[in-house]
């Protein structure tokens, strides 16, 4: 009987996945852009990003970003404030 071969289903090791999986985000208070993507402000918002796509979808949120060319974008200022940090 021959044993069945499992494989791995997570993407190999290499560099360019880990530099994706393990890439850091810019702390609020080291932030030099005006606006953040998406990603970002779930990240510091402790939250999935889909849920502030939902919040700019549904406009219920605590925040709203801007829509840049269908791309939304979110104040690090708005982001501070509702984090209370200081501006």
């Amino acid at each position: 009987m021959q044993a069945a071969v499992t494989q791995n289903a997570e993407a190999p090791d290499t560099a360019p996945n880990r530099a994706n999986r393990d890439a850091p985000f810019t702390p609020l208070d080291r932030e030099s852009r005006e606006t953040v993507e998406t990603t970002a402000a779930a990240y510091h918002l402790n939250r999935q990003p889909q849920t502030l796509r939902a919040w700019a979808c549904l406009e219920n949120g605590p925040i709203r970003p801007l829509r840049i060319n269908g791309r939304l974008a979110w104040r690090v200022a708005d982001l501070k404030r509702l984090l209370g940090v200081a501006i």
